[in-house]
């Protein structure tokens, strides 16, 4: 008489790994694979439109040109500001001392350009702003500029 060994009748390593931490994962098929392979590439070109046409380039800019101290209480700034023609833009100009306190602060506003005869189309147009100031000032500068809302 012989009795079964009982290690002979479970089941093999195989199935039962499966049922301790399940079956084997499925794969995906080459057609799912190419869809995926399309869609992240379709969302790429989208991307890089987006960004190469999108609203990521400023309405306006402004580009410090010099300085000049006329007196103890003023100060002269020059720039230049580029902005559609047609648009209103505000800059804000500042006068500092030789801490890089702000010694000076105005606010002016700059309305449209008449269209000139040179490359740009009357887009850029140079300023000049007188600023009243606390104490002497050793520099004058743009501090941003900003687009006026029409509706207002």
């Amino acid at each position: 008489m012989t009795s079964q060994n009982e290690s002979a009748t479970e089941l093999p390593a195989s199935n039962s790994l499966a049922n301790r931490y399940g079956g084997q994962k499925r794969r995906l098929t080459r057609k799912t694979k190419r869809i995926i392979v399309a869609v992240a590439l379709s969302v790429g070109i989208a991307f890089a439109a987006y960004v190469t046409t999108g609203p990521g380039q400023p309405p306006v800019t402004f580009k410090d040109i010099g300085y000049s101290t006329v007196d103890q209480t003023q100060a002269e700034v020059d720039y230049q500001v580029t902005k559609q023609p047609a648009a209103t833009a505000k800059c804000a100009i500042k006068a500092l001392d030789s801490k890089f306190a702000v010694v000076g602060w105005k606010v002016v506003e700059i309305g449209p350009n008449e269209p000139e005869n040179n490359p740009d189309g009357g887009s850029t147009s140079m300023q000049r702003t007188v600023l009243r100031t606390e104490s002497p000032a050793v520099s004058g500068v743009v501090d941003n500029c900003w687009i006026v809302d029409s509706g207002k």
